[in-house]
């Protein structure tokens, strides 16, 4: 009755994440406990070799995802929903979307799966002096000034697949400092583009006589909490085409997946990370000092409110995972014995713990697309064994598990190195979905107490409903990291797997395997096309 009643009052708050394989819709409640959802499921596609989303299949997605997310509130509740108090969309980070002055998409959408920009990416590391990573925007933006795409001089505005919906719901042209600082360097203190960068790269586009120049063409940014406008009349429409959502809600800035993990795992405060697992990886820790040089490993993000973070990105994580499961279900379904695949997932986890601590010499080299971690712009997935390695199915499902890790362990030994401190490491995502296994292998990879909250399956658009509830919720003077502390994880609970010595013994030995088949995949890149 209380959910009905907020829900009827127009106090519920909404947040909608786009992932690479799932758009998910959230409402949440005063205690910003979820009371309906709804999703799509969609996958990329690669065309013209280069991966990509069609922008109608991103509204089919959206409204469809709000559409489900309705129905449920209307069976569960017995009431349409018509009223919102705020609103957040988040998506996949990265990226290249492009428009002229009339609002027209001049090239397809390039995600951050792809490494298509390596010339760039090092040029701008070179001139900058700050590592830029393929995923960034201004690496795709400086690979079609290179290419000499006839479209770059017709730019009016370049943004993100958060930033877009976002432009398309409220009209304003903003982005979240965290997701801002994946298209462009960002300046902490000033929460800003870095205005020296700016210049430099500007020195780049008039000497290539462009019109244009970046602070033109790139979104507002903005802190969390800020305004970012409210859903005009069309963007309600857009998004509830049954013309029953009212305009007017105000919404957040819009934030990448990056940013909605670190709300949604409470990993806002200097040394805290978090380590977000599906289709890829990545893994934040938020930094009391800078690091004493640029890494090419290690991405230099921020939080929704602007703080330094590292951020190891691995384009692969569950892909072979994945590839496998469909593949041994099949298996079951020829053999007579129907399985789900929940039932399949559920086998593979659990026998992972029952392997050798080594995966009994089995290597998985997970690597359906490139990894700038290891250095290679493609990716064969490869099962390697030598004729004397123990090749059972608690081995293999180990390898499997192992190997979605091991890049990431690569990118955070750098880390280590460093002296980088972390005093909470919180898992989420469809990894850690099977208890215990994703959290002790995990530990084991990065010698690290791994913790995955209750609500660690909410995910991302949780936090981004948790990043809209704080635009409107929010005390004078409260903080992100106060607002999250108090508000929404004073009384949370989870489990802490602590790291075995003979586990992350084990997984040393498996990524030194792992390091060595990389000329093996190396191979397989150059010869088989």
């Amino acid at each position: 009755m209380d959910a009905a009643k907020i829900i009827r009052e127009g106090r519920a708050v909404l947040g909608i994440e786009l992932g690479s394989t799932r758009i998910k819709a959230v409402l949440i409640d005063e205690d910003h406990a979820p009371i309906a959802s709804g999703d799509h499921t969609w996958e990329n596609r690669l065309e013209n070799g280069l991966w990509t989303y069609r922008l109608e299949d991103v509204w089919a997605g959206v409204q469809d995802a709000y559409a489900k997310l309705a129905a449920d509130v209307q069976a569960c509740y017995g009431l349409p929903l018509t009223r919102l108090k705020a609103f957040g969309v988040s998506a996949m980070m990265h990226g290249y979307l492009p428009f002229d002055a009339q609002g027209r998409q001049l090239a397809a959408f390039r995600t951050w799966r792809n490494t298509c920009t390596g010339q760039a990416a090092e040029e701008l590391t070179e001139l900058l002096g700050f590592n830029i990573p393929q995923r960034w925007s201004i690496a795709h933006l400086e690979q079609a000034m290179l290419n000499g795409e006839e479209h770059v001089r017709d730019i009016a505005h370049l943004t993100t697949l958060a930033g877009y919906i976002h432009w398309q719901l409220t009209g304003r042209k903003v982005l979240g400092v965290g997701e801002a600082s994946g298209m462009f360097p960002i300046d902490s203190q000033r929460v800003d583009y870095d205005q020296r960068m700016i210049e430099l790269v500007d020195g780049l586009v008039a000497q290539r006589g462009y019109c244009w120049r970046l602070r033109d063409i790139l979104p507002q940014v903005a802190n969390a909490g800020e305004d970012a406008g409210c859903i005009t009349q069309e963007g309600a429409r857009l998004l509830d085409p049954s013309g029953r959502l009212e305009a007017g809600t105000p919404a957040c800035p819009p934030e990448g997946d990056a940013g909605t993990g670190m709300a949604a795992t409470n990993s806002v405060a200097v040394r805290t990370g978090n380590v977000s697992a599906g289709t890829s990886v990545f893994a934040m820790v938020v930094l009391e000092k800078p690091l004493s040089r640029v890494y090419p490993e290690i991405d230099m993000v921020t939080t929704p409110t602007g703080k330094p973070v590292a951020m190891v990105h691995c384009n692969n994580c569950t892909s072979d995972i994945n590839a496998y499961a469909g593949m041994l279900k099949g298996f079951a379904e020829a053999a007579g014995l129907p399985v789900s695949m929940n039932d399949v997932y559920t086998a593979l986890f659990t026998s992972a713990l029952k392997g050798e601590k080594d995966c009994g010499g089995v290597t998985n080299v997970a690597l359906f697309s490139g990894e700038p971690v290891v250095g290679l712009d493609e990716g064969r997935p490869m099962l390697v064994r030598t004729p004397d390695s123990a090749f059972t199915f608690p081995n293999m499902a180990r390898s499997l598990v192992c190997g979605a890790m091991t890049s990431l362990k690569i990118g955070m030994d750098i880390l280590f190195r460093e002296q980088v401190r972390i005093d909470a490491l919180l898992g989420h995502g469809g990894y850690f979905k099977t208890p215990v296994v994703g959290q002790r292998i995990l530990a084991a990879a990065l010698n690290t107490p791994v913790s995955v909250m209750e609500t660690a399956g909410e995910g991302g658009p949780w936090g981004m409903a948790l990043l809209a509830a704080y635009r409107v919720n929010r005390k004078e003077g409260q903080t992100l990291e106060e607002y999250l502390t108090a508000e929404v994880f004073a009384s949370s609970k989870g489990s802490r797997e602590e790291p075995d010595p003979a586990d992350v013994a084990g997984f040393q030995a498996y990524t030194e395997r792992f390091c060595q088949a990389l000329t093996a995949e190396r191979a397989a890149i150059e010869h088989i096309k």
